[in-house]
């Protein structure tokens, strides 16, 4: 079993011994397997959320999910985060600005984190589904640099070649190539993961584009639209919904961004 480095996380997964049958044959074979995680976040010094994530980035986790879930309105308001062990899982300890405690106490809800569902615990439809403020960003992308840019997110998933079992998140510049990407066995995982890394790096959020490897449900459009994002390009559909939002939001919402093209369902004076 491959050890685990909470701070420093990385590629997590064991090795377990498998039984394959191929071509009416059978093998035993070593086999990398991802790693799955109870990971609780506190804020200060109260349990708030439990999510199942792969144990890696937790810092940039606790910090994306901290911006895109409306409890902080900015990096600023962190003012520190501890990752530790905790019996069967890992446990977040953010210190967080009082007014936004406050705020987070008189709204708070209880959430059972699932791998793919994020709005699992909202106790009203006024919690459920939420609009971000209109997008304003006015970077523009061609669509060939989107497409090279989802190729170039797949070679960087390191974890994802090893197991198979990984969603990934990539921020494309408005000029260049992908330059970050993180991972997680949950696809609202990793993009928290990659907009915590953006934002303690002081990232100018209309300046890039969201690349996933998933579909464009309406809380994938969600995170992206309130970070100020103009562009969300997923490798598989949209969501219903995630178009709505996107509509209303003035989000670039672009679905099957593969090697042959890609199909924009909003607000697509973002792509040439």
């Amino acid at each position: 079993m491959n050890g685990i480095d909470l701070e420093q996380g990385g590629a997590v997964f064991s090795t377990v011994e498998v039984e394959r049958w191929r071509g009416g044959a059978r093998t035993r074979a070593a086999d990398q397997v991802a790693e799955e995680t109870p990971v609780a976040l506190e804020y200060n010094g109260i349990s708030h959320v439990v999510m199942m994530a792969s144990p890696a980035d937790l810092e940039d986790f606790a910090l994306g999910f901290s911006l895109t879930e409306g409890i902080l309105d900015h990096a600023g308001q962190l003012y520190d985060c501890e990752v530790e062990s905790a019996g069967e899982g890992v446990r977040v300890a953010l210190t967080v600005a009082s007014e936004c405690f406050e705020r987070l106490k008189a709204q708070r809800r209880n959430l059972t984190g699932r791998t793919g569902c994020g709005l699992c615990g909202a106790e009203t439809l006024q919690q459920a589904v939420r609009r971000p403020p209109p997008a304003r960003a006015r970077a523009a992308f061609g669509v060939q640099a989107v497409q090279a840019g989802m190729r170039r997110m797949a070679e960087m998933q390191s974890l994802q070649q090893s197991t198979g079992a990984t969603h990934a998140a990539g921020w494309l510049p408005a000029q260049g190539e992908v330059e970050l990407v993180r991972e997680d066995i949950g696809r609202h995982n990793a993009l928290d993961k990659l907009i915590g890394a953006l934002a303690r790096r002081k990232a100018d959020f209309g300046a890039g584009a969201m690349l996933v490897t998933s579909r464009a449900s309406y809380e994938m459009a969600l995170k992206t639209a309130t970070m100020g994002v103009g562009l969300l390009a997923a490798v598989s559909a949209p969501t219903a919904l995630a178009i709505r939002l996107a509509e209303e939001s003035g989000l670039t919402l672009a679905g099957f961004a593969r090697e042959t093209g890609l199909a924009v369902y909003a607000h697509p004076q973002r792509l040439s």
